[in-house]
């Protein structure tokens, strides 16, 4: 259960530093004075900065395991994030939400790593346990990052300039410290670490990284779980990058309250990924495979219904 608990933490994590600077985004805006396509643009190359890292990271565990990476894109991460206080323009905001982004590729590792340790009767709930509570850092830092430590760091500072470039230090150091842990108490797979696997010559030794990606990318299953997981995560992506600015902007709401609000989505990934793998795994042990696609789909059609009354709500 270490690694189940260290997936999901680093999840945590790496969301929380990832869209810990989204509830500051309007006092961004403000003090630097940037447009609102310099924002969009800067939450674009937030989630470009991870899509290329994933790509990379997949294949990657295949060979060197979760643990590892993990600790490495915690750590890595951290640096940019502990930088945000050095933007001074909307080139230098893209340029430091892309760096950060990298911090979206623990979703590979956490994933991979509670697949190797779990049997398929249960791996869909435990996938989603570790989906969602690691999901569940997007609607912690909008809180405790918008409405606890920035409003603090600007009483202590006197200025909400100061406040928003010295706040995201807190999560930085939370990163690092959480991928030593990581790196540090857990395994790679119920036999062990992999580095210890290879020297005992129990590790496939012709696991490479360019094969694991070339066996994957022909194999049609992946390109139809790829436009799916681009429909249902990419809104989540959206909602957590420009829900704030929305409500404020759409809804004449107050930064703050814009921040909470905003939060409620992020929140509901603490029990609605593990209902959802519950349910996978419930039709999978009565239907089979087809099961889960049916589960799958279904949940799908829900979601596009629900972006449709979502996006013709004229009121909170």
């Amino acid at each position: 259960m270490r690694a189940f608990h260290c997936a999901w933490w680093a999840f945590f994590v790496a969301f929380f530093i990832w869209f810990a600077i989204s509830p500051l985004l309007p006092n961004i805006q403000e003090d630097l004075n940037l447009s609102n396509d310099d924002i969009w643009s800067s939450s674009i190359a937030g989630v470009g900065g991870t899509i290329f890292v994933r790509l990379l990271l997949g294949p990657l565990c295949d060979v060197y395991g979760a643990r590892v990476l993990s600790a490495i894109v915690l750590c890595l991460a951290a640096i940019p994030t502990a930088c945000t206080g050095l933007v001074q323009t909307g080139s230098g905001l893209i340029a430091l939400r892309l760096a950060i982004g990298v911090a979206g590729g623990t979703f590979v590792m956490s994933q991979y790593w509670t697949s190797r340790m779990f049997t398929k009767e249960v791996v869909g709930t435990a996938n989603a346990l570790v989906g969602g509570w690691g999901n569940l850092g997007a609607g912690v830092t909008n809180i405790l990052i918008g409405s606890v430590l920035f409003p603090l760091f600007e009483g202590i500072t006197g200025s909400s300039e100061t406040a928003w470039r010295t706040v995201c230090i807190v999560p930085a150091i939370v990163a690092f410290i959480t991928g030593i842990v990581v790196w540090r108490i857990s395994d790679d797979c119920p036999r062990g670490n992999y580095s210890d696997l290879k020297l005992r010559g129990l590790f496939p030794s012709k696991t490479t990284v360019t094969k694991s990606f070339h066996t994957a990318a022909l194999n049609s299953n992946t390109w139809i779980l790829f436009v799916q997981y681009a429909c249902c995560f990419g809104v989540e992506l959206t909602m957590n990058n420009a829900a704030a600015l929305y409500f404020r902007d759409e809804f004449g709401l107050s930064s703050e309250a814009a921040r909470s609000i905003n939060a409620i989505f992020g929140w509901l990934n603490l029990f609605a990924r593990g209902l959802g793998g519950f349910a996978s795994d419930a039709c999978m042990y009565k239907f089979g495979m087809k099961g889960r696609i049916w589960i799958q789909t279904i949940l799908l059609l829900l979601e596009g219904c629900t972006i449709f009354v979502f996006m013709n709500t004229t009121t909170l």
